[in-house]
């Protein structure tokens, strides 16, 4: 056993996030290599319409239209990292079954993910079938096994994670009771990662948490915990105390007790606790809202997000994913839009991360259109910028802007810039119709989002010269062109505060 208290702050993972930068702290969820390990399950969906009763009994009749098969369990963990562009390596038993092979199926269907299913003869792959008429659940069928995993495939599994967590950043075990996660298991899982250096995540199940000591995060939910100290959980005090006796009696480092329609609550073992709000506008189905709560927060704390800004992230990706039908899994995109509210939370808003970035800009290179990009602080929006703008989009089909997040901006510009939060700055550029999309960056320069959306025309003001302009050599190496656009004489960000203070 050891103490988690402190863990996070002793990690080795290179460049802490900017805790003020929501939009920084999303675009590095992606970057985030993540291992999970727990109960692969298979979550079936039968949609239909009820008309009338049975004769043979008082139960609808559903009249079924289609059905929907999707990963559940620790495969929902995966499926919700894949959608925020992490990288996912996947550990499981399974049953030599079809419900085993068609996991397997679907888990060699998702990308970034690094899957170890070990077959076990002779056991029973778990599947939920849930039936869904008119937005609401009639009723839930299970074919499950909850036998313990054999001995061999048990170490197997663990000699498995051992060289898994090496090229990670963060661990995270998805126990639903199934017999993977079962016996020393997880008290060894929760050692290895330690002695690697790595943050490990629990949803737990069970009446025993003493099976996660040393965790750094449990994230049970408000039934899970008051389980497991023995006791009904209905005032904000009493789920606090709740946690504070067992992260003393089981030494982890904070539990963050998801609350259904009351929001979240996370009670670290030093510092503050924090109650957040429910983010959801409409709840429409709660399936697999926990497993998007932990893939938030496990890719969240791998790329040193502390450990309070990770848990709003969470919280706000569990509004989106119990706004939508079925175990949804949430993006980036998904995020950043439930994070800027209002127009911005449209279906085509312009601020996404680079891996929606991406995205978009294959669609538009299949449809033969130019890709433009420019890049900047952007602080007080004057006449000057929208002339740069205006040149990008005659030189290009597709205008992308490469914000400075505010940390950059201070580093570049000193402490008392930016005037306007990076979130003001990137939805009045978002409103130009010259603009298509705005995504934030974290460095000083943009040389990252140059290489990775490859530009047909680079865009920078004339005040720079051509071997000046960051990324001139790099678009220029792949056959793209650089634009010196004229700018307009006597606007700047800089002179108009310089007036200001005069």
């Amino acid at each position: 056993m050891y103490r988690a208290v402190g863990f996070l702050e002793r990690l080795d993972v290179g460049v802490m996030v900017d805790p003020s930068s929501p939009v920084a702290s999303i675009n590095s969820l992606g970057r985030s290599r993540v291992v999970c390990v727990g109960d692969l399950m298979l979550d079936r969906f039968v949609y239909g319409r009820v008309e009338r009763t049975s004769p043979e009994a008082p139960v609808p009749i559903l009249r079924t239209d289609h059905d929907v098969d999707m990963l559940g369990g620790v495969g929902n963990v995966v499926r919700n990292l894949v959608s925020l562009g992490a990288r996912a390596t996947l550990l499981s038993v399974i049953g030599d079954d079809e419900v085993g092979r068609r996991l397997t199926a679907m888990v060699e269907r998702e990308g970034w993910v690094e899957p170890h299913l070990l077959v076990e003869r002779g056991r029973v792959s778990t599947e939920k079938t849930r039936f869904v008429a008119g937005g609401q659940q009639l009723l839930r069928a299970d074919s499950e096994t909850t036998e313990v995993i054999a001995p061999g495939s048990a170490e197997r599994l663990f000699g498995l994670a051992q060289e898994a967590f090496a090229g990670s950043d963060v661990v995270v075990l998805s126990d639903y009771a199934k017999g993977v996660l079962a016996g020393d298991l997880p008290q060894r899982l929760i050692e290895a990662a330690r002695d690697a250096g790595r943050p490990l995540v629990v949803d737990p199940r069970g009446p025993d948490f003493g099976r996660y000591a040393g965790a750094t995060v449990l994230t049970p939910n408000r039934t899970e915990l008051g389980v497991a100290v023995g006791t009904r959980l209905e005032t904000d005090d009493v789920i606090v105390d709740a946690c504070r006796r067992l992260i003393a009696r089981h030494e982890v480092g904070a539990i963050l007790v998801t609350r259904s329609r009351d929001g979240m609550t996370l009670v670290p073992a030093d510092g503050c606790v924090a109650h957040l709000k429910a983010e959801a506008r409409e709840v429409f189905d709660v399936s697999g809202a926990g497993d998007t709560v932990v893939a938030t927060l496990a890719a969240a704390l791998g790329q040193g997000v502390d450990l309070f800004s990770a848990a709003r992230l969470a919280n706000a990706a569990a509004g989106v994913a119990v706004g939508r039908a079925g175990t949804a899994a949430v993006s980036a995109a998904d995020l950043l839009h439930a994070k800027h509210a209002g127009d911005l939370s449209a279906p085509k808003a312009k601020i996404v991360p680079l891996a929606a970035a991406l995205v978009a800009v294959a669609g538009w290179r299949a449809q033969g259109q130019r890709i433009g990009f420019t890049n900047g602080c952007f602080d007080l929006l004057h006449p000057g910028h929208v002339s740069l703008l205006r040149q990008a989009r005659q030189a290009a089909d597709r205008v992308i802007v490469g914000l400075n997040s505010d940390a950059s901006v201070r580093r570049l510009k000193g402490a008392d810039r930016p005037v306007q939060r990076e979130v003001a700055r990137a939805q009045v550029l978002a409103s130009l119709e010259t603009v298509d999309l705005v995504v934030v960056f974290a460095e000083d320069t943009p040389v990252r989002l140059i290489e990775a959306l490859r530009p047909d025309c680079l865009v920078k003001g004339s005040d720079y010269a051509i071997d000046a302009v960051v990324g001139a050599d790099i678009v220029q190496g792949y056959g793209g062109s650089v634009l010196i656009a004229e700018i307009e004489p006597g606007y700047s960000t800089t002179g108009t505060i310089r007036r200001l203070r005069d």
